[in-house]
């Protein structure tokens, strides 16, 4: 009878778990997270800062909207800004649980953000902004977890999380615009 145990060829990393019992200021982050933290945390600010613009487009577009389908719509902007606000939250916390900073400086949030803000007056504007914004948070996000991978799955696992949320704003965004 063969011992599977000793005739895999995975093996843990012994000296790394070694080091994981040191640095201990440097909270989960571990030698396995290797040399893609700093670049993670980059990621991540953008991708907080797009989190952050959502949400003052979509409350802005919810104190704003107007015309006989508003209600209904505006409800949903709420709803969809306070989502986006909770997305941000865990982009934060994630970039602390990497030991990196936060960046909710405004003065650079459009400039770091992939979606832009809108003043749309119109409705059917508001909504199509919106949209345009969930598209490129989609693509955004598809792209950020192939890029990550297997590098930080934590990360690569909330981000789809953050996926699956942004997917249904856009197909409740793009059902609007067919009413």
């Amino acid at each position: 009878m063969n011992d599977t145990r000793t005739a895999s060829p995975m093996q843990l990393d012994e000296a790394a778990i070694a080091r994981a019992k040191s640095d201990l200021d440097d909270g989960s982050v571990t030698a396995s997270n290797g040399p893609w933290v700093g670049q993670i945390i980059g990621f991540l600010n953008d991708s907080l800062a797009t989190e952050l613009v959502c949400v003052m487009r979509y409350r802005r577009h919810y104190f704003t909207a107007s015309g006989l389908s508003a209600p209904a719509i505006a409800k949903e902007f709420l709803v969809h800004a306070n989502e986006e606000l909770a997305h941000a939250d865990r982009l934060a916390e994630r970039i602390s649980q990497l030991g990196g900073d936060p960046d909710f400086n405004p003065s650079s949030l459009l400039e770091r953000s992939h979606a832009d803000y809108d003043e749309s007056k119109d409705i059917r504007a508001m909504v199509r902004a919106n949209l345009v914004a969930e598209r490129v948070a989609v693509e955004t996000y598809r792209q950020l977890i192939k890029l990550i991978g297997d590098k930080d799955p934590t990360t690569r696992r909330m981000l789809e999380d953050i996926l699956a949320d942004e997917e249904e704003h856009a197909t409740e965004l793009k059902d609007m615009l067919e009413r």
